[in-house]
């Protein structure tokens, strides 16, 4: 079995705190325009039943997944441009 040698090992962890970064910021951008997108709409007004509330949540959830979900072609980019620039042998 092959053994990662300490650049790869250390490279790999990198990527990972990457991605992990890429994902973190993402995820509080897609927060920060769902809620603004919301207030703006004041989307909170059409909830006038049981039903309607219910019915709130999941589009909410849609719109914040439907945000972050976006993010996903530049975050790709970033760790493979990232990954590109490290020496790896």
């Amino acid at each position: 079995m092959h053994q990662l040698t300490q650049i790869e090992l250390s490279n790999w962890l990198a990527l990972y705190v990457a991605a992990g970064l890429c994902c973190a910021i993402a995820f509080a951008l897609a927060c920060a325009t769902a809620a603004f997108e919301i207030y703006r709409d004041r989307s909170w007004s059409t909830v006038k039943s049981v039903r309607s509330a219910l019915l709130f949540l999941p589009r909410t959830w849609w719109r914040w997944q439907k945000l972050y979900l976006t993010s996903t072609p530049v975050t790709l980019g970033i760790v493979t441009l990232f990954a590109a620039s490290m020496r790896w042998g």
